[in-house]
């Protein structure tokens, strides 16, 4: 196993030079930024403070999701505990998903706990979320014939 903790998935924004967790929503062009302490502009909301805000007054969003291989496949770290790691398959073969002892938990869906040392290759990926509307970015002008 690898030094780098295991994380759940999560999404985390950076605004007015302040990185926050986050979620997408409620509105397609809507954030939800969330504090552990109260911040001008944020509602307290059950023990955390929140602040809905639009994608482009963001600096940048960004998924972070923890990745590994488990049986030679690939799969996501949903949870950590003391009976190892929550994975899901991310591989594309619901029967090689099946055989390495993942359950199905909706359509196309596996999932499995494992002990920790079962799962290989660990890091921790970022995926950038685009902040601003596809429209703001101008495409190319269309060749003309």
């Amino acid at each position: 196993m690898t030094d780098i903790e295991p994380v759940g998935l999560g999404y985390i924004a950076r605004r007015h030079e302040t990185t926050y967790a986050a979620a997408l929503g409620p509105g397609p062009d809507d954030v939800t930024l969330f504090s552990e302490e109260s911040r001008e502009g944020f509602d307290a909301a059950g023990g955390y403070w929140r602040r809905r805000v639009r994608r482009q007054d963001l600096e940048w969003l960004v998924l972070l999701r923890t990745v590994g291989a488990f049986g030679g496949e690939p799969c996501v770290v949903l949870d950590e505990d003391d009976d190892g790691l929550h994975i899901a398959y991310t591989g594309h073969s619901g029967l090689r998903a099946e055989a390495l002892g993942y359950w199905m938990v909706d359509h196309g869906a596996y999932e499995v706990v494992v002990p920790h040392e079962e799962v290989h290759s660990i890091r921790v990926e970022r995926v950038p979320i685009p902040t601003r509307p596809a429209a703001d970015h101008p495409s190319p002008s269309p060749s003309r014939r």
